[in-house]
């Protein structure tokens, strides 16, 4: 069983997106922390920089990584960061790759 860990960065437009992005996080945090197969995580709001949030996730292997992308879909998070720039990097076990979230609403080419 290969891990699958998410790592880099949500990059906001505006201060306003960031303080949206902020008001739901907690709840995020919770939602993502109780699924099946969630590891680790941790989505951190840069201090020099309000726009930009570290993301660090990771899972137990790609099917709990792939359930956690499904129900973003339809979560309130999901909804209200569609569209949202983000700079992320996947590994699966020891491979990298660059991941580029799939604009909510469309299924994730794996």
């Amino acid at each position: 069983m290969s891990h699958v860990t998410l790592t880099g960065f949500m990059i906001c437009r505006t201060l306003e997106e960031a303080d949206r992005v902020s008001h739901l996080l907690a709840g995020h945090i919770a939602e993502t922390r109780a699924e099946p197969g969630c590891m680790v995580f941790e989505v951190l709001r840069s201090m020099s920089d309000p726009v930009r949030f570290a993301v660090r996730e990771v899972f137990v292997d790609r099917a709990a990584f792939d359930a956690h992308q499904a129900r973003l879909r339809t979560a309130p998070w999901g909804r209200a960061t569609r569209g949202i720039p983000r700079d992320y990097v996947l590994t699966v076990g020891v491979e990298e790759a660059k991941f580029t979230p799939p604009p909510r609403g469309e299924e994730t080419a794996n």
